[in-house]
């Protein structure tokens, strides 16, 4: 979507169109805000066939992390049909290793640690089914500069354009070792966007910060709760087996 990127005009740029640029490719952006993972393969998947790829970038999985119905084994099943079946299709796939986000976007300690062992889990997904289906995967926790704030927007969720150039750069050179001719070159040198005011900082904090963490807080907290008030080392179902769990 390229969310943490804006362009003249009110849109949203992202690491997409310049990868597509020195790829020389046609782009099909079939990415939509706030997609978890089961979006993708349910409805995403059968767009992205129809566009018969040649390589495809898989980037989800965060948007389920912060959900109250988090569920790591459905997420890999999930995960693995979307990366066999583009392979199966005949697309070089590239996905990624989310860096750890408590060293940006600063929580409470018992949300950071919960949203780090969730983003483990997802982590551990994504590597299993990339393994499983010959996919690269660019690791963000090695992205050079991945924790400085220059590469990141006001929320500190999504990057600049800077991020996303890096972002660019280094799926560029994982379709290069996959054998894919990338006929030119991912500049790092920003251009054409829009400059990020400090004012800018502010309306984002109190128009789209506050409300989004509210939102996510009604969904993630109240399970946040039931986890730390939980007797230690009693499994959920045993803990609260009045409880059903929901899949998402």
């Amino acid at each position: 979507m390229g969310i943490g990127d804006p362009v003249r005009g009110g849109a949203w740029r992202g690491f997409a169109p310049i990868l597509a640029g020195a790829m020389d490719v046609r782009l099909a952006n079939v990415a939509t805000s706030g997609a978890r993972v089961a979006d993708v393969r349910n409805h995403q998947l059968p767009l992205a066939l129809r566009e018969e790829p040649d390589l495809a970038v898989v980037i989800v999985g965060m948007n389920d992390t912060m959900r109250s119905d988090f569920d790591a084994e459905r997420m890999h099943a999930d995960l693995d049909r979307v990366l066999s079946s583009l392979t199966a299709a005949g697309a070089a796939v590239v996905t990624i290793r989310y860096h750890d986000h408590g060293r940006v976007f600063r929580l409470p300690g018992p949300l950071r640690r919960l949203l780090a062992a969730r983003i483990g889990e997802l982590n551990s997904a994504l590597e299993a089914a990339a393994h499983r289906n010959g996919s690269g995967v660019v690791d963000l926790d090695r992205l050079p500069g991945a924790y400085h704030p220059s590469i990141w927007s006001v929320d500190r969720l999504h990057p600049c354009e800077l991020g996303h150039r890096l972002l660019a750069h280094a799926f560029a050179c994982q379709f290069a070792e996959a054998g894919v001719t990338v006929s030119g070159e991912v500049s790092l040198q920003c251009s054409g966007g829009v400059r990020v005011r400090r004012l800018d900082h502010l309306g984002w904090l109190v128009f789209k910060g506050v409300p989004w963490l509210l939102s996510r807080g009604r969904d993630l907290v109240p399970h946040l709760l039931r986890t730390l008030l939980r007797p230690s080392g009693v499994p959920e179902s045993i803990a609260a087996p009045q409880q059903n769990r929901s899949i998402g």
